[in-house]
């Protein structure tokens, strides 16, 4: 990896992800070679679908990824690219599969259809921030024992981060939610709280370069209770930390080596 892929994909992080973007800065700096190609991948991946109204385009644009996963796993020379490149330094046969399955769960951002059901939609968060988290917290020493609790954690965030999105996803013509009456957006955030809480009680066990993966999911306890006492904030848009408020709770995770 040379600094100018590793820059580059911190551009891409700060541009498209900017929370985790801070998560990777208050890691330590050895970590951040490992979480700024895995970040950039997902931005990529992400809005791959949203870059273009053709769901063909967008299929072989994460067909793309798709196949330089694969050249990754089967220890090819990977395509020349400021992602895959220092991708391909981070990323082992299992490590891959995970990714891979992020970026089939992300083919529902091509089209307009809902998630067919609860499961679905716990399958879908579970396959993009929980295999994310998982991906990254191994890559940096987390065990396998460890993955159930990691995802937990990547699931509560990328919970917490949905609803954050839902304004936008609705005016693009998207149902984020299988059933968006208050109760059961309360329900949801009170169950993403149970497996924030499952997954944090494995923390202390974490060596502590891996906890800087858990990172990114600093807001999601605020974010979550905040909707479970007032659900109608999810369709106000106001399903959001004040930036002060953010970046204090960051400092202290990154201080404590906790989420």
């Amino acid at each position: 990896m040379t600094s100018d892929d590793l820059n580059a994909c911190a551009g891409l992080v700060r541009r498209g992800d900017p929370d985790r973007f801070l998560a990777a800065m208050a890691a330590p700096p050895a970590a951040r070679d490992v979480l700024f190609p895995l970040y950039a991948f997902n931005v990529e991946v992400s809005r791959a679908p949203w870059v273009t109204q053709e769901p063909a385009i967008a299929e072989m644009r994460l067909q793309w990824w798709r196949d330089a996963l694969d050249e990754i796993a089967r220890g090819d020379t990977p395509r020349r690219h400021e992602v895959v490149t220092p991708l391909s330094g981070v990323l082992d046969d299992p490590a891959c599969a995970v990714l891979d399955r992020l970026i089939l769960a992300r083919r529902w951002d091509i089209y307009r259809d809902p998630f067919a059901d609860a499961d679905a939609f716990d399958t879908f968060l579970d396959e993009t921030a929980g295999g994310l988290m998982w991906v990254a917290a191994r890559a940096l020493g987390a065990p396998d024992t460890a993955e159930a609790a990691i995802r937990d954690i990547g699931h509560a965030q990328g919970l917490a981060a949905w609803f954050r999105a839902i304004p936008a996803l609705e005016a693009a013509g998207r149902v984020p939610l299988v059933d968006g009456r208050a109760a059961a957006v309360a329900d949801l955030a009170r169950q993403g709280l149970e497996r924030l809480a499952r997954g944090r009680r494995a923390q202390p066990a974490l060596p502590r370069d891996a906890r800087a993966a858990l990172l990114p999911a600093w807001k999601a306890g605020p974010v979550l209770r905040a909707v479970l006492r007032d659900p109608g904030r999810v369709q106000g848009g106001a399903a959001e930390l004040s930036g002060a408020g953010a970046r204090l709770r960051l400092i202290w995770a990154a201080a404590r080596g906790r989420v």
